[in-house]
């Protein structure tokens, strides 16, 4: 057998260098390790309890314990070579520093139990900074809608002129997005707050039964009831997998605005140079690679939550070696994020924007039919026929090659004889955003309602975000 297993006594043979290659998950999983630690210091206070141990042995532990996560956090606990995984790396150091009462940690406990502990115990401090990260980039949502409340700018739907919005509006709507990303996290919390520890291999401890214990020490509120369920299940993982490739989706939609917002044939926007990068042969390029980036590595995202679940599909009973595939995906995912949210931030907070342009586009491309048709159903004809009599009003302006508003009042009451000089004021992006005053509308108005929303919602999820629940229980 291969040094330093947690196993091995009943074979004959070493495992072929070949299989301990494809078996080692020391490179990506070290990461888990103080909270490994963390988890072996509850478990020590639950051997102990159980009088498993004394309490001079449990001093022992908890001292060496303490010891290696302070050494983790200095950079001065690192794996060798040949571990296979944390779990035995970590077990090796505390035997090697307490070589009488190192043996003890691993009684009533299993590697099962013990990474599916170690990794929510992992994503409950990194979703916590991630939800920090995600509550910046709403409040620099926030301020820049808050400073261009009432800018006027072109709406779009199929990337075609739809109706007049504020640019404070358009901010505003990826701050809810994001918004509910956060509420996204806080829900999954709730679930993923439920302790394993105890459930042993796959048929729960003989050793180390009071789970409510442990799951209290690792600031956990529950503990599993199912022993295989908890060895086994790792649907905590594919639901932060989703939430995560969900804040990509949304990363890359701002991202691809951002695009689009900068190139010469919008022009609505520039892009700060610290944000931006050039081109190896065209001295003249000016590119949005830090949104491009972001775009691309949506697809990261997706492809690591498509990846965990296609290795979930069937897979039978309890603990399956398969469930070693449910790291590199999160972790990745997780980097992915802290690479990408920073850079957005960068990004829209040194935005510069042309108001002048985007306000005189705002109204373009018969922007305000809208008004027309809502203006003849105010005065009872039904939206049907307002519709068409909007559209044959559209028809004349492109006959006329005028914008709707410059269309004479008698070839407007020719249409319908409703059309009187009362709707002109309607027909200005001014009239049409003040005209658009419903809760979620774009009125200055209903921004001002979002914004008290955006700014209350913000604050809860900046209390949740600060929780750094393991690092407490270390500083304690």
């Amino acid at each position: 057998m291969v040094k330093n297993q947690l196993w091995g006594a009943r074979f004959s043979k070493k495992m072929d260098p070949a299989l301990f290659k494809m078996s080692q998950s020391t490179a990506f999983d070290w990461r888990l390790a103080p909270y490994d630690l963390l988890q072996s210091l509850a478990h020590t206070e639950g051997l102990l309890n159980q009088k498993i141990i004394n309490k001079q042995q449990a001093q022992k532990l908890k001292q060496t314990l303490e010891a290696m996560l302070t050494d983790f956090y200095k950079g001065k606990l690192v794996p060798k070579l040949e571990d296979e995984d944390v779990h035995g790396a970590l077990e090796r150091i505390l035997i090697e520093r307490a070589p009488k009462v190192g043996g003890w940690i691993r009684s009533g406990r299993s590697r099962n139990d013990q990474v599916s502990c170690d990794l929510r115990m992992y994503l409950r401090d990194e979703v916590r900074a991630l939800s920090s990260l995600l509550v910046d980039l709403v409040e620099v949502l926030t301020i820049k809608g808050e400073a261009h409340l009432t800018d006027p700018m072109p709406g779009y739907t199929h990337t075609q002129r739809a109706q007049p919005v504020t640019l404070g509006h358009y901010f505003f709507s990826h701050a809810h997005s994001l918004l509910r990303d956060l509420d996204r996290i806080v829900d999954w919390d709730k679930r993923v707050n439920v302790s394993p520890l105890g459930a042993g291999a796959i048929a729960g401890s003989g050793v180390v039964k009071n789970t409510k214990l442990t799951a209290s020490l690792l600031g956990f509120d529950d503990y599993s009831l199912n022993s295989i369920d908890a060895v086994s299940e790792r649907d905590f993982v594919a639901e932060i997998l989703f939430i995560m490739s969900l804040i990509g989706i949304h990363l890359a939609k701002i991202s691809e605005e951002i695009i689009l917002f900068t190139s010469r044939e919008f022009a609505f926007a520039r892009l700060d140079d610290a944000w931006a990068t050039g081109s190896s042969m065209m001295p003249q390029k000016k590119n949005a690679d830090g949104a491009e980036l972001t775009r691309g590595k949506s697809g990261r995202l997706i492809g690591n939550l498509t990846s965990l679940l296609t290795m979930l599909k069937g897979l039978p009973f309890a603990y399956n070696r398969d469930l070693q595939e449910d790291k590199e995906p999160v972790f990745d995912s997780i980097d992915t994020l802290f690479l990408t949210i920073p850079v957005t931030i960068g990004m829209i907070r040194t935005l510069e924007f042309d108001l002048t342009k985007m306000k005189n586009e705002a109204d373009k491309g018969y922007a305000l039919a809208t008004e027309i048709a809502d203006y003849l159903t105010l005065n009872g004809i039904d939206f049907k026929t307002a519709h068409e009599v909007a559209g044959a009003c559209v028809k004349l302006a492109e006959k006329q090659q005028k914008e709707l508003v410059e269309l004479a009042s008698s070839d407007l009451v020719k249409i319908h004889p409703l059309l009187e000089e009362s709707i002109k004021p309607l027909l200005t992006t001014t009239g049409s955003i003040n005209n658009r005053n419903s809760a979620s509308g774009t009125s200055a108005t209903s921004l001002s309602l979002q914004l008290k929303d955006l700014k209350k919602k913000r604050i809860k999820f900046r209390v949740w975000a600060n929780e750094v629940i393991y690092r407490k229980l270390h500083d304690a």
